[in-house]
């Protein structure tokens, strides 16, 4: 009875959904997935059953597994007469289970004509078969019984195995390991430098000592082994050393989509083609005659092994990494001891770049000493070079912040490494970028104001200058650089627009002076966005347009360099970089203010911090590519949410027996104890529930949107710091370890007051 009414209950009850707060309409805040339903099985009498044993399975639980049963051993009832006699086989069963002697009732007199007439021998015969079995039945009830003994301590050992895996602390172990934490904390906060309390070196000087070991070079290309072979027309080809390695590099990247496509395939082919000798590109004319099967195999081999080390093995190559991170992962700077960032020069390999790069495939060349440049202090240990080589150049200045630098050969860009993001060097860099775009806050009406009026200007020039500030202050677009043709991806920022990027349309979905972006941005990402503008700046677009063909450049008068000089005058250090960084602050700060509530559990707090930061990003662009597991994940969840949501129905609904129980039988202690442990458990439900539906809509709003970029690098953390101090919410919530040490500066400074 109390089931049925407990499973009526659950129908009843009903759990309201949290009302969550929104940003816009175009954001989604609902959480998808299948709703997964729990339905409970009859179990149905069955005559014969299968035996079950317990199977350890790969992860240590122990689960159900039905063995086959024997032709022989269990047969099915087919008769009424025989699901009688099968009964009584069963109850034969249970007794000797209990170690207690029975006769087999199959071998007694069955009622019936068939049996009444039954011979002197074959009574005597029936008797001494009788005998025989309680024998047997003697000798196997303590074997079974044995048996089962066995098998239960087993079972008792496996449980003994997983609670010692899974062994709960006592409270002494639980406060030792806490303190123990605390205390590896406060002396890592002691042994921190904290340079942001020291006096600032002059204007330009960035160090006054500098040592280090110098970059780290990846080890020498090894030879193919003897039984591994390059084919080219069917035929065995032995290549030399360096066209070899190029070939290596192809056959890596056999199994992605890359190596389908026509540019990587050309790029490649011209590149390999000047590593070889006379004679193998004399021979090897055509790509698609080579066979680089066996060097893929070779390579998959390796990366399986490498897959299936032993612990051992993997321990020694976690030492053998660690040692070179000790000699070559720090540096001393003004005699204190900080980690470099990138320390490794990057080995050979092909060039992908990002999307439709028209240099993927090209072949990035092995960097030797002879090209690098070490920068140090001029009375520290000069780095020296691996055996037979030399520097390019070793110089000692003080006013940059890198240690080593190079020129990669695919664009001539210039390659540094440089100092940790949670050294003094980058994290002065970035507190200066965000106390300049803290100034521009008491600047940017007059700038506004400067570039309205220059939207009336007669000289082209200006007036272009003020409709790109235009884009630039309101959309956060980024001024974008010069490119020669063919140089790189077509990627363009704000100056950079093409006619063909841009549409205008009059009237659009219920909105005047509409521009219509479409456009690649950086790393390939696609800008696509519909604007309305001011009524000036959609008649300059509109003079801009005029007798221009798609390719041609949209503001054909400016540059980024014209831009920034312009901008530098307007106010010191000022550039468009500026201008990004400051809107992606002032707009976290505001969102902040509108969707936060003190009242709100730490949840919703963190939501809307999440909900806030997004603002930001949508305003940056910063966009990614759903992850691959997100379907499944969300189902999960979901399923969790669902899992809950009955649990709180069955919390809800003993709440109310308990309630109903208590008011029947007066005030009874010990019932009124069993409400409140009710209602906590029903608080405790709907907490947990809540905190599942929020992660949910966190997860949804978030599938496309790549919060990190605009956290590391637009948001000024001091606007983070405050408001974690303002609404009680944990730093560690909001930034990650790394995170933490890296704006460590900011941590420590800010007030709960701080305003950006």
């Amino acid at each position: 009875m109390g089931g049925e009414k407990n499973a009526k209950g659950d129908e009843k009850a009903k759990h309201k959904p949290t009302k969550l707060k929104r940003l816009s309409g175009q954001e989604s805040a609902g959480a998808a997935g299948d709703k997964a339903s729990t339905k409970n099985r009859s179990a149905h009498a069955l005559i014969a059953k299968s035996p079950k044993s317990t199977e350890k399975t790969h992860n240590g639980r122990s689960q159900m597994k039905g063995k086959t049963p024997k032709k022989d051993s269990v047969k099915t009832a087919s008769s009424p007469s025989e699901a009688v006699k099968q009964e009584q086989e069963d109850d034969d069963f249970t007794t000797k289970q209990r170690g207690l002697k029975r006769k087999r009732i199959k071998d007694e007199p069955m009622e019936g004509p068939s049996h009444s007439t039954a011979t002197p021998s074959s009574s005597s015969k029936r008797k001494r078969n009788q005998h025989r079995q309680e024998e047997e039945c003697d000798e196997e009830a303590p074997k079974k019984k044995s048996k089962k003994k066995t098998e239960k301590t087993v079972k008792k050992e496996e449980g003994e195995h997983l609670i010692s895996k899974k062994a709960k602390k006592t409270k002494t172990e639980i406060e030792e390991a806490k303190q123990l934490k605390i205390k590896k904390k406060e002396e890592e906060e002691q042994s921190r430098w904290r340079w942001w309390e020291e006096e600032k070196y002059e204007d330009g000087v960035k160090w006054k000592f500098l040592e280090h070991k110098g970059p780290y070079f990846p080890p020498e290309y090894q030879l193919l082994p003897d039984n591994v072979h390059f084919y080219y027309d069917g035929k065995k080809v032995k290549l030399s050393l360096a066209a070899e390695e190029v070939a290596l590099f192809f056959a890596q990247m056999l199994d992605h989509e890359y190596t389908t496509k026509t540019v990587f395939r050309e790029n490649f082919f011209t590149d390999w083609r000047q590593e070889m000798t006379h004679e193998e590109r004399k021979l090897i004319q055509d790509l698609d005659k080579c066979d680089f099967g066996e060097l893929s195999a070779m390579h998959k081999a390796k990366v399986e092994a490498r897959k299936n080390m032993t612990k051992e093995e993997k321990l020694a190559v976690k030492e053998a990494n660690q040692r070179i991170v000790d000699e070559y992962g720090f540096c001393l700077l003004d005699q204190h001891k900080e980690r470099i960032g990138n320390f490794k020069i990057e080995p050979p390999g092909l060039f992908r770049g990002r999307g439709e790069h028209p240099k993927q495939g090209m072949l990035k060349k092995r960097i030797q000493p002879e090209d690098v440049i070490i920068n140090c202090g001029k009375e520290s240990c000069i780095p020296v070079p691996p055996a037979g080589h030399r520097w390019k150049k070793v110089q000692h200045d003080n006013s940059v912040t890198w240690l080593a630098s190079w020129t990669e050969n695919i664009q001539g860009l210039i390659k540094y490494i440089m100092l940790n993001a949670n050294s003094k060097l980058k994290g002065e860099k970035d507190w200066e970028k965000f106390e300049v775009a803290r100034k521009l806050k008491s600047r940017v009406d007059d700038i506004r104001n400067q570039y309205n009026k220059d939207l009336k200007s007669k000289e082209m020039v200006v007036r272009q200058r003020a409709v790109a500030l235009y884009f630039i202050d309101k959309l956060a677009l980024r001024a974008g650089n010069e490119k020669e043709e063919g140089e790189s991806a077509d990627t363009v920022g704000c100056c950079s627009l093409r006619v063909e990027h841009i549409t205008l349309h009059e009237k659009l979905e219920g909105n005047e002076c509409v521009v219509e972006f479409d456009f690649l941005g950086k790393d390939s990402i696609r800008y696509y966005n519909k604007v309305p503008v001011i009524r000036r700046v959609f008649k300059s677009l509109t003079l801009f347009l005029e007798n221009k063909k798609a390719g041609d450049d949209l503001f054909d008068r400016l540059t980024t360099s014209i831009l920034n000089k312009h901008l530098s005058a307007l106010m010191p250090g000022l550039t468009a970089k500026v201008f990004r960084t400051y809107n992606a602050s002032i707009t976290l700060q505001q969102q902040l203010k509108v969707l936060t509530n003190k009242s709100d559990n730490l949840a919703e707090k963190i939501l809307s911090y999440n909900r806030a930061n997004r603002a930001v990003a949508i305003l940056c662009n910063h966009q990614r590519a759903p992850p691959k597991t997100f379907d499944q994940s969300m189902a999960n969840l979901q399923a969790k949410i669902e899992s809950r949501k009955e649990q709180l129905s069955l919390a809800k609904s003993e709440l109310k027996e308990a309630k109903k129980e208590a008011k029947t039988k007066g005030s009874d202690p010990k019932l009124q104890q069993l409400v409140e442990r009710k209602k906590a458990a029903v608080q405790r439900c709907e907490e947990q529930l809540l905190k599942m539906e929020v992660q949910a809509t966190d997860r949804e709003e978030n599938k496309q949107i790549a919060l990190g970029t605009s956290k590391l690098n637009y948001l000024d953390p001091r606007i983070s710091v405050a408001w974690c101090k303002t609404m009680e919410v944990p730093v560690e919530k909001i930034y990650n370890k790394t995170q933490r040490d890296k704006f460590a500066w900011a941590i420590d400074m800010t007030e709960e007051d701080f305003e950006f």
